[in-house]
């Protein structure tokens, strides 16, 4: 009777799994439980970060940035104490032979695979960072739980390839969508920074995804993300070229912030002394800076609604824009982990109430709203570090619900995010990958292409000859039709190069003569390791249309031909077509 309940059980749960694959309705249901999920896990965590920085700091309704000042000087040994769990959980993890995997990196990389143990590192290390008070946001946490556990339930039902990708889209966005309030958001959000494009066969799973999640939120209470903004205004030409030229001022701020948290990030790797205590050694920097300014603190939520009611001069602006910048810089080259996301709107208010203060001071008979320009500012900066000029400009539509700015956001987050792609090419996520080895720059689907390695492709068919040959030796051994081309080696099987058999038949050329003197591509091989970007390169470079492929040692393992590496490369992108449109 077991047995039969068991087999019973197993038959569905197959049923399902084919059902899922075969049917939009149903993969829009799983999308939609996704979403479900993602949306408690962001409101859960975000209220654990919030509670550790009630008990550390004592916030109660205000958020931690928006605080006027640290009345007790103790409670800034949060930071520091932060940084003692994170070396912490770094020494549990010492172990591990490589760094998590995050959302963008599963879809870009790994056919959105993520371990769930992951999801988890990723996830404590961000909420102690931002419950302690560095200056790092939650949204990174809340993107990869909810793109986690949609993996996670993907991979339980054996989802395909694109359909996975297209499912940790959903549940990262609606993460997203649901710490905003903003499903919209969530739903660009997957679309732009997750999945890396749009299909229409993604777009419902998405959406629905981003409303379910939405949904919990507001069933929980957790009013959205908003902002107030001015009812009326007129938006002359002159208005959309000087946002145009605040897109490019915060296209440049973007870019000089990620390169100085890497220059930083690589300088404090160098100090061997503090290996291993670096959060530590960071917590403790950031107290002074904490003390002077407690804007610098967390992601910045509370003081930006602070900041757009006070309305502060311009002097006391630029102070807090460079206690911020030198408070992420400080939490992410450190140690601590998070995200620059709201990070990122918060410095792009404060540029966008900094220009336009400069502006309304020269004597031009031409004025900025400075709420207005704080608002672009936010989206403009956030393009150029996150990505996403779509997910951008409808997050300040979500917030503000003012459609007359969506002109101006539209203007300086597209200047923004072209200009940073022209001169840096990078968003803040895949830069950092990109750091680490990975050859991405977007999270587009590049995962097949890993398995493309010459190890995988070469033939161990080949004609070998040895270096100390003579060309009546070749003749004998490789008959004139027989092979195109021989491998030199040397007595012990080291690669020497390559020996065309047309070149030691010239009617000129003597059987005396010595082989290795025909040899050509001597220094030129590949390694089984190699992927097909490089191989490809390389047989152009070169002008060769075969390569040895070589070990450690340099033995020969492998041949590999060019015509075969581009028949296999063709046809790789060609079934990634043909599974991103649906087509059998």
């Amino acid at each position: 009777m077991n047995y039969r309940w068991k087999s019973a059980l197993l038959t569905l749960i197959v049923r399902q799994r084919r059902s899922l694959r075969e049917s939009e309705a149903a993969f829009i249901v799983l999308a939609t439980i996704a979403g479900l999920a993602a949306g408690f896990l962001t409101n859960l965590q975000q209220f654990i970060a919030h509670s550790l920085q009630h008990l550390f700091y004592g916030v109660t309704i205000n958020r931690l940035s928006a605080l006027a000042s640290i009345h007790h000087p103790w409670r800034l040994l949060a930071l520091p104490t932060g940084g003692i769990v994170m070396v912490m959980i770094a020494r549990l993890l010492r172990g591990r032979k490589r760094p998590p995997i995050d959302v963008v990196e599963a879809n870009a990389l790994h056919g959105g695979r993520i371990p769930f143990v992951d999801n988890l590192v990723i996830c404590v290390q961000t909420i102690i960072s931002n419950g302690a008070g560095a200056s790092v946001g939650l949204e990174a946490a809340y993107a990869q739980m909810g793109g986690g556990i949609a993996s996670v339930l993907g991979q339980w039902m054996k989802l395909r390839r694109n359909d996975l990708r297209t499912l940790v889209g959903a549940g990262a966005g609606a993460a997203v969508g649901a710490a905003f309030g903003a499903p919209l958001t969530g739903a660009f959000y997957a679309f732009e920074i997750v999945i890396g494009n749009y299909t229409p066969a993604a777009i419902a799973p998405v959406v629905a995804a981003a409303l379910s999640a939405a949904f919990v939120t507001r069933e929980l209470g957790v009013e959205p993300y908003l902002i107030a903004t001015a009812a009326n205004r007129e938006l002359a030409l002159a208005d959309y070229l000087a946002y145009a030229g605040l897109g490019i001022v915060c296209a440049l701020i973007g870019v000089a912030i990620m390169r100085l948290v890497t220059a930083a990030e690589q300088h404090v790797q160098s100090w061997r002394r503090i290996t291993g205590w670096r959060p530590l050694v960071g917590g403790l920097l950031l107290m002074p800076i904490a003390w002077f300014s407690p804007q610098s603190l967390s992601a910045g939520h509370g003081a930006l609604h602070l900041d757009l009611l006070l309305r502060p001069p311009v002097a006391f602006l630029t102070a807090i824009l460079l206690l911020k910048i030198a408070a992420s810089v400080i939490s992410l080259s450190f140690g601590f982990r998070g995200g620059l996301f709201f990070a990122s709107l918060f410095l792009g208010s404060i540029v966008g109430q900094i220009f336009a203060g400069l502006i309304n001071a020269t004597p031009l008979a031409f004025t900025l709203d400075t709420g207005d320009a704080a608002l672009v500012g936010m989206a403009a900066l956030s393009v150029s570090i996150v990505g996403g000029p779509m997910t951008l400009a409808i997050l300040m539509l979500e917030t503000t619900h003012d459609f007359a700015l969506m002109g101006v956001v539209l203007t300086a987050a597209l200047i923004s995010s072209a200009f940073t792609r022209e001169t840096f090419g990078y968003s803040f996520s895949t830069w950092r990958m990109h750091l680490r080895g990975a050859s991405i720059r977007s999270p587009r689907d590049i995962g097949w292409t890993t398995s493309l390695t010459a190890g995988r492709m070469m033939r161990r068919d080949w004609v070998a000859v040895t270096e100390d040959m003579t060309v009546a030796d070749f003749r004998a051994r490789v008959p004139l039709g027989s092979a195109s081309k021989a491998i030199m080696t040397d007595a012990n099987g080291h690669y020497r190069g390559v020996v065309v058999t047309a070149s030691a038949y010239r009617p000129d050329l003597e059987g005396g003569a010595p082989l290795e003197d025909l040899a050509t591509l001597a220094d030129v091989a590949l390694n089984p390791a190699t992927g097909i970007n490089v191989m490809l390169q390389m047989f152009d470079t070169h002008a060769a249309d075969e390569l040895a492929v070589i070990d450690a040692e340099g033995k020969v393992v492998g041949v590999l031909t060019e015509k075969h590496a581009r028949r296999r490369y063709f046809e790789e992108i060609e079934a990634s077509q043909r599974a991103l449109f649906g087509e059998t």
